[in-house]
């Protein structure tokens, strides 16, 4: 009884450890939107309503098509802030990161995740930010936000 008490204790610290981790990953994109994240540093859920995740995987940092994403990113990151964009990267196949388990990516993928926590595109080659702005400004939650801003709201 004492073993299973003090597992769940552990397991509790653990969780809680982890949620404060994530947490802590919404105050550093919050202070910082244009911030880039290891997988190993966030969970999706912790930015779940706030913002919309981007993750680029690929199986290394020096494949080509990830170098070009993350430079068609970073040279519009005004664009990708302003859609509360998070961005996550995650080149390292070996190490199992939540994110990778969950997309199961192949090689290099690029996946938008909607506020809502959903899929909302997946592509196997790198995207424009134009074409990645248009999909998210044609998003319902994505229109709600623009038109409050119109309002004043």
């Amino acid at each position: 009884m004492k073993f299973i008490s003090a597992l769940a204790l552990s397991l509790a610290a653990t969780t809680a450890a982890a949620t404060g981790a994530a947490e802590d990953a919404v105050v550093a994109w919050q202070e910082e939107p244009a911030r880039v994240f290891d997988a190993s540093e966030v969970t999706l859920d912790a930015f779940k309503w706030q913002a919309r995740p981007v993750v680029v995987f690929a199986d290394s940092p020096l494949d080509p098509a990830f170098q070009t994403q993350m430079d068609n990113l970073l040279d519009e990151i005004e664009e990708v802030v302003e859609r509360d964009i998070v961005l996550i990267t995650d080149t390292s196949p070996n190490d199992g990161s939540e994110l990778r388990t969950k997309l199961r990516p192949r090689g290099f993928q690029f996946v938008l995740i909607g506020k809502d926590g959903g899929v909302k595109l997946r592509k196997p080659f790198p995207w424009d930010v134009r074409e990645l702005s248009r999909t998210i400004d044609k998003m319902p939650m994505r229109q709600r936000e623009i038109s409050g801003a119109r309002s004043g709201g």
